[in-house]
């Protein structure tokens, strides 16, 4: 059992995969307001901006501790695919994503609550996307299954039109944990 960590997020896929991991942790979301990017955002500076930001609520609350955060955006030729907020939005990010590939991208912060110390990482991935017909489209977004991910789909759902074609599965779930476990490897003090 690795030490544990205060991870700043509700998210039951990030949970999920630092109890696969062995990880001890406590869950205490940052309840941080997540604005939409600015026009020509970089994604990946977007993404560990949040994960900051994230990271440093839950720090300043909790005052003590080695604090997790991170943020995972899609990104389709540089415009940031965030979570959709209604079927139409749903759809439109469907459209983009469809016969090719998409970077996922995720921004993570390890933050010491007291201590002014942080270490962050962005890590990125490529999901090919593979063309629907109008049924599977229609059907996918019938399902809800896009609700609160960004890009709309979750690979972790098994969708058939999503696959990773190049680096961590993990990551396009919503937390890289090859990443997570070098930073915390190279930087043992972050956990004294």
């Amino acid at each position: 059992m690795k030490r544990g960590l205060i991870l700043a997020s509700a998210s039951p896929r990030r949970r999920q995969l630092l109890d696969e991991a062995g990880y001890a942790f406590e869950v205490d979301p940052s309840d941080v307001e997540e604005p939409g990017p600015a026009a020509g955002a970089d994604p990946g500076a977007y993404a560990a901006d949040l994960a900051w930001r994230k990271a440093r609520a839950v720090a300043a609350r909790r005052g003590a501790g080695l604090i997790l955060a991170a943020d995972t955006v899609c990104a389709v030729g540089g415009e940031i695919l965030n979570k959709p907020v209604d079927r139409d939005d749903a759809e439109r990010m469907i459209r983009l994503q469809e016969g090719g590939d998409a970077d996922v991208i995720t921004g993570l912060c390890l933050h010491r609550g007291d201590r002014p110390e942080w270490l962050g990482a962005i890590e990125v991935s490529v999901v090919r996307f593979r063309a629907l017909s109008d049924a599977e489209r229609a059907a996918y977004l019938d399902s809800g299954r896009w609700e609160g991910k960004s890009g709309a789909y979750g690979v972790q759902d098994r969708d058939p039109f999503v696959s990773v074609a190049r680096g961590s599965f993990s990551n396009v779930v919503g937390l890289p944990m090859e990443r997570l476990a070098a930073l915390l490897a190279a930087h043992p003090a972050l956990l004294d």
